[in-house]
């Protein structure tokens, strides 16, 4: 009778599987995580060379819009590291950040060692106006956080010893993975170290990711999880933001709104004519007319009009390379206080021209490379050869 009743029953047992936790026995499910890591303040990026113009979080909200019901059921997740230094502008820009997150919205992000340079004064305010959930080992925040995601409990800590049985557990750190790569019982560990892994790297059971420099591109890690929460397999890939990704209209208007107070930092009205110590282009012309006109057909002549162009011509790490002597006593300051000092002149090569229009036996300073390395850097001219760059500026 016993196994009559088995053989009665067996095709029935295979037409419907017993369930468990909700899921079909042997059923796998699938979750995303989509992480950041190590932005380190950048909102968008410089765009001054086309091999460098990735990233942005104008673009990073755009594509998360436009994806989202492809990419769900998903996890968005920022690995700390994404404010600035602490300064006027690195405040402006920690705001616009996190106005950038609560668009997006973002699950969990962490404040690690770049979030700990500013006081909690200054965010206790912020993220209650955006509701941001920060965990940290700071005592004023959460170490671990909840997250419950369609049939998914996924616990995600800055702490190693925050591991949770039965969830899918995610550390976040600013370790670098020598130093991370030993732990054990976690199923993700997301990096913000500023280490670049063009695959997952996989040690002790964990899956270990890190975060991209400057949020060039967007992580995805495609989880297959078992009913019993168990991570089976993974797949993994980068998502490049560059000028094909449409923008979020909301976050490009938090940029707009950025620019603007950054561009309020230098007031007009508030900064005394220092000691003339930079002459402008037009003094050198006097004596030097041949290399002023041969400076004329170069790109340093055009410099200030390309921010301009973008709005971004009051922006202080922005001036500092399509002007001469910002920051420095006697050089620009504003387009309408010191106009004469716009775009990549003579001075911004060869140093402030007082002491040699003084005495013309004083010589003005040689263009070194190490003068041109002060702008052009890797991730805003890439293709930079100190040779080939020199042939293109050099007065005929």
């Amino acid at each position: 009778m016993r196994f009559f009743a088995l053989y009665v029953l067996m095709p029935l047992i295979m037409l419907f599987p017993p369930v468990i936790h909700g899921q079909a026995y042997g059923q796998t499910r699938t979750l995303n995580i989509l992480y950041t890591g190590g932005v380190n303040g950048e909102l968008e990026p410089c765009g001054c060379s086309p091999k460098t113009d990735f990233g942005g979080v104008a673009r990073r909200a755009g594509y998360l819009a436009e994806h989202r019901k492809t990419l769900s059921p998903y996890i968005l997740i920022d690995a700390g590291n994404f404010f600035d230094k602490d300064t006027p502008q690195g405040r402006l820009k920690a705001e616009a950040m996190l106005k950038a997150f609560s668009i997006m919205k973002y699950d969990t992000v962490a404040f690690l060692k770049m979030e700990k340079e500013f006081p909690y004064s200054f965010f206790s305010g912020l993220l209650k106006k955006y509701k941001i959930p920060v965990i940290s080992d700071m005592p004023q925040y959460r170490q671990s956080i909840s997250i419950k995601r369609n049939a998914f409990d996924v616990n995600v800590s800055v702490t190693p010893m925050n591991y949770q049985k039965g969830k899918l557990n995610i550390l976040l750190s600013d370790q670098p993975i020598s130093e991370i790569k030993h732990l054990k019982g976690w199923d993700i560990i997301i990096l913000s170290s500023g280490e670049i892994f063009e695959e997952p790297l996989k040690a002790n059971g964990t899956i270990i990711v890190s975060g991209y420099p400057k949020g060039e591109r967007l992580g995805i890690l495609t989880l297959q999880i078992d009913s019993g929460g168990e991570v089976l397999e993974f797949k993994h890939r980068w998502q490049s933001l560059g000028k094909d990704i449409k923008e979020d209209i909301n976050v490009r208007k938090a940029l707009k709104e950025y620019d603007a107070m950054v561009a309020g930092l230098l007031k007009d009205n508030s900064k005394p004519l220092a000691e003339i110590s930079y002459l402008g282009v037009s003094k050198c012309g006097e004596c030097h007319q041949p290399f002023v006109e041969s400076w004329k057909k170069t790109r340093h002549a055009g410099a200030f009009h390309t921010l301009e162009r973008v709005g971004k011509s009051a922006d202080p790490e922005c001036i500092k390379c399509h002007t001469a002597g910002f920051g420095e006593k006697g050089g620009f300051y504003s387009a309408k206080t010191t106009p004469r000092l716009t775009n990549v002149q003579c001075e911004a090569c060869h140093g402030p021209g007082r002491e040699h229009l003084l005495d013309f036996s004083k010589p003005m300073q040689p263009v070194a490379e190490y003068v041109c390395l002060k702008c052009h850097t890797k991730s805003a001219s890439p293709d930079f050869n100190y040779p080939v760059y020199l042939e293109k500026i050099k007065h005929k």
